[in-house]
């Protein structure tokens, strides 16, 4: 990633985990790995909401309840003051208000009555009777369905941080593409480029997306952009299987294969194998493809995506 690119990506985040002193305590929820590491590469755009509604530092924490009718509501624990009507209108003016900043991804505090994704539901008696989502978490969802939204404490799973930045990093090529103005014939390369990434994830949407290619001619561009994004996105948005990964380097491997000698191959097949077994990570028999297409200038596959997710980068 050249210098000037080095914030490329923009994701908003509970402030909390930026180090703000925005909690219920006085404290805050300073993440390591998002300061530290991930904001060299991000341009966060901080939020939280308990405090913009005005809720103060400290204060009382705050509760989601079922009622007996099957409302959430969200209760002040000590008080018992029902604040949902405000936050509802609060955190759907806020997500509201994110659109135009054209977002990357969000991250989210796990277990916050406001911004988790996984929320523990209390009973009017005060037992835990579910797992809910937090209001503005459902706000910022219900306003940007395809926007990649993770929890905090998720990160630190190298397959969902992983997927998370894969996400992160589509939107980010997607939002630079559609900015540029294309011309005719560059969706169509943007199209080719990804063509294994969306594949692995669901040949279903790579259809759909070929077939808004081909209906292009005779709708308004804007439309087309608009339309192939919001599938692209979704596909985005799926998680690549092993067997997915597996058919897609088959795939690969075929259109090079005779190129290789005898000890090419069998190194080759070893490594999907021991992928197939579960023995190493993706990373081996991709690496190997990558460097075996760039080798041999296999020109229509050296710029596949999925060789090249660029994700990676933000772990540097």
């Amino acid at each position: 990633m050249a210098e000037g690119e080095a914030r490329a990506l923009r994701v908003g985040v509970s402030a909390c985990l930026l180090g703000e002193r925005v909690r219920y305590d006085g404290g805050h929820k300073r993440d390591a790995f998002l300061t530290d590491v991930l904001s060299r590469r991000v341009e966060w755009v901080p939020v939280c909401p308990e405090v913009e509604l005005g809720l103060g530092v400290p204060r009382a924490p705050i509760n989601l309840v079922r009622s007996a009718d099957g409302a959430l509501r969200l209760v002040v624990a000590t008080t018992g003051e029902d604040l949902t009507a405000r936050m509802r209108a609060h955190a759907a003016w806020r997500a509201r208000s994110l659109g135009p900043l054209d977002l990357d991804g969000y991250v989210l505090k796990s277990a916050s009555p406001s911004c988790g994704l996984g929320v523990r539901v209390l009973d009017e008696d005060g037992e835990a009777a579910a797992v809910g989502r937090g209001f503005f978490a459902q706000a910022l969802a219900e306003e940007m369905p395809l926007l990649a939204m993770e929890e905090s404490r998720h990160l630190s799973h190298a397959g969902r941080r992983l997927h998370f930045f894969e996400r992160l990093a589509a939107r980010a090529r997607w939002r630079a593409f559609v900015k540029r103005g294309p011309r005719a014939g560059e969706l169509s390369a943007f199209h080719a480029a990804h063509k294994y990434a969306i594949l692995v994830r669901s040949p279903e949407h790579h259809a759909r997306l070929t077939q808004i290619l081909t209906r292009a001619g005779r709708r308004r561009a804007a439309d087309v952009l608009d339309d192939y994004g919001a599938v692209f996105m979704s596909a985005m948005a799926l998680r690549a299987t092993r067997a997915r990964h597996l058919a897609v380097l088959e795939q690969l491997v075929g259109f090079f294969e005779r190129a290789l000698d005898h000890g090419e191959r069998a190194e080759l097949a070893a490594a999907i194998a021991r992928y197939r077994r579960r023995a190493v990570a993706l990373d081996v028999p991709l690496g190997l493809v990558r460097d075996h297409v760039r080798r041999l200038g296999v020109t229509h596959l050296a710029g596949q995506v999925y060789l090249d997710p660029n994700p990676i980068e933000l772990l540097s």
